[in-house]
């Protein structure tokens, strides 16, 4: 799954679909989409990330207290 880093703006090849979405996980292992070469994996902060069109990800990914707080 393609994802958008918010400072860059370079794009996110997410590794693990399953960390992503898993809200106990705060970071995420990804490879960034620049240059030719594939790049090697690294961790990315789910708060540093974004989807491709700016929309934040979902509370129910990121906060484990999502049911009980309201924003």
């Amino acid at each position: 799954m393609f994802l958008k880093e918010r400072k860059s703006g370079d794009l996110v090849d997410v590794v693990e679909t399953t960390s992503l979405t898993n809200l106990y996980h705060d970071c995420v292992e990804g490879r960034l989409q620049a240059g030719e070469e594939q790049q090697d994996p690294q961790l990315f902060k789910k708060s540093e990330l974004v989807f491709m069109s700016g929309e934040e990800l979902p509370r129910c990914w990121t906060d484990p207290d999502y049911r009980s707080r309201t924003k």
